[in-house]
């Protein structure tokens, strides 16, 4: 099971991202693979968010019908945010998100085997970046 992050998506999305070529080639690898991918439905509202800022509309509409679709949509129940408010305070720190930490621990939960994002803050938190 793989989990998606916001930064995938946007790199995705943005021919002009650094990390576009690189998370094409990775998109192509997961959607013809029988593995199942997942993401946070605060990833998706996090996502449509910065997209329409950075991206456009048009960019929103690729984003809900070409990506979101062949993602699952793990539902956060509130003891999963209850959990993440907690690790978000931990942690003090200003550049970690609500979002990030929720998909911390659905990943936990979910026993992922791998993390597509572009946001070191998975690493840092001893998850594995998809190759």
């Amino acid at each position: 099971m793989v989990l998606v992050d916001t930064s995938a998506l946007i790199a995705l999305l943005n021919r002009e991202d650094r990390y576009h070529d690189d998370a094409t080639l990775v998109w192509r690898r997961l959607v013809l693979q029988d593995e199942p991918v997942i993401c946070t439905n605060y990833v998706v509202v996090e996502a449509i968010a910065l997209v329409q800022r950075r991206l456009g509309l048009a960019a929103v509409r690729r984003l809900l019908q070409d990506l979101i679709p062949w993602l699952s949509i793990e539902w956060v129940q509130p003891e999963i945010h209850e959990v993440a408010i907690s690790v978000l305070l931990a942690a003090n720190r200003r550049g970690l998100s609500i979002v990030d930490c929720v998909s911390f621990e659905v990943a936990r939960r979910k026993r992922v085997s791998a993390i597509f994002a572009y946001d070191r803050d998975f690493v840092e938190h001893g998850f594995t970046p998809i190759d």
